[in-house]
This record gives structure tokens, sequence and C-alpha cells, in this order.
């Protein structure tokens, strides 16, 4: 039995420290995010997939699946 995909990540701006709960795409990756209090754009860390994995406080859904994330 497969665990359910959690879709919400709170997602914490590096910059100011600004936190915000995202609903993720299940069929993209999203590779910006812009930060709604310092305007900071977002791109992944090395190695990880998108901001979601590199700043939210859950991975997006194909990792979450074991998949490969796009």
């Amino acid at each position: 039995m497969m665990a359910a995909i959690i879709l919400q990540s709170e997602v914490t701006c590096p910059n100011c420290g600004h936190q915000k709960t995202e609903t993720m795409p299940t069929d993209a990756c999203q590779f910006f995010y812009e930060c709604e209090k310092c305007k900071t754009i977002l791109k992944p860390k090395n190695g990880d997939c998108c901001v979601y994995c590199s700043y939210g406080d859950t991975p997006c859904p194909p990792i979450q699946q074991n998949q490969t994330c796009c």
C-alpha cells in the first residue's frame, strides 16, 4: 500500500525567513519561486530537483513516491 502523497509544503525563504504554505504541482517541477515578502527568486540547490525539495518542509510528489523528479 502506498503512502498518501502530501501536496502542501511550507516554503521558507533563505533570504528573509518568510514562510508560506504552497500547493505543489503533481505534473511538473517548480524551478523558480518568488518570495512574496522580499521578492527574492529561489532556485533549487545543487542536487535538488525543485524549490520544494530545497526550501520546503515536504519534498515534491515524485520524490515522495521514490521516483525521479523531472
